[in-house]
């Protein structure tokens, strides 16, 4: 099956989303770049090896720009939290997960591991997780809370699984949620663009990886000095 997505063909394609979603992404917000923080789910090469049974072609496509993302929040000294998806090799974390999926991710396995292209920095958090929610069962919101954050862009795969659960339950916990259309990917278009369209109504602003790195670098840039009155 061909991806509905490439690096080439994503800047044209994230303008026909926001037009379709149009009329529900309504909750327009400009990014609080102080009390912000990135959240980069489930890049793993669990999910972007193209022989993987959860293989996300959305995920290629879309690597480059959360790269940009996050060296533009390292850049402003803001938090960048990564989640990785694993379970136990013995099933003891996985529930229905261990029946209602063909594969799963194996703690301690080279596959389970962040993408090379975006690994982390060792100070930088790793919430390790074994639902789609990035909240459920981990200690994503006490570190949220300690680092004062308040805006939370939420980037990574899959947009209509962990990224949506995620978003959702950040909107729950009062956290103002930013969705990057071409910062998130799916399996396919209409996973993606459904989910996009459900963020947008009730739950985040869909918005694009450059207006965020304009936030960025607008609250980075230093204002001019106005001149002494005379």
């Amino acid at each position: 099956m061909e991806p509905y997505v490439t690096e080439e063909t994503i800047e044209t394609k994230v303008f026909a989303w926001l037009e379709q979603i149009r009329p529900y992404n309504q909750h327009e917000m400009r990014l609080t770049t102080d009390k912000s923080a990135l959240l980069v789910v489930d890049m793993q090469d669990f999910f972007l090896d193209a022989d993987s049974p959860t293989f996300t072609c959305g995920g290629i496509a879309i690597l480059p720009r959360v790269k940009r993302l996050i060296e533009a929040f390292r850049r402003a000294g803001r938090p960048v939290i990564f989640t990785r998806h694993v379970h136990h090799p013995d099933d003891l974390d996985s529930g229905i997960m261990a029946w209602w999926w063909p594969g799963k991710c194996l703690e301690g396995t080279p596959e389970s591991e962040i993408h090379r292209e975006i690994a982390p920095l060792s100070r930088e958090k790793v919430v390790l997780k074994h639902r789609y929610s990035a909240f459920y069962n981990t200690d994503l919101e006490t570190v949220l809370r300690c680092l004062k954050v308040e805006d939370l862009v939420v980037s990574g795969i899959m947009t209509n699984m962990c990224c949506e659960s995620t978003a959702r339950d950040a909107y729950y916990r009062d956290y103002r949620v930013f969705i990057p259309a071409d910062g998130t990917g799916s399996i396919t278009e209409e996973m993606h663009l459904a989910s996009l369209l459900n963020l947008a109504f009730g739950f985040a602003f869909v918005t694009t990886t450059d207006a965020i790195l304009m936030e960025l670098d607008r609250a980075r840039s230093p204002r001019p000095e106005l001149e002494p009155s005379r």
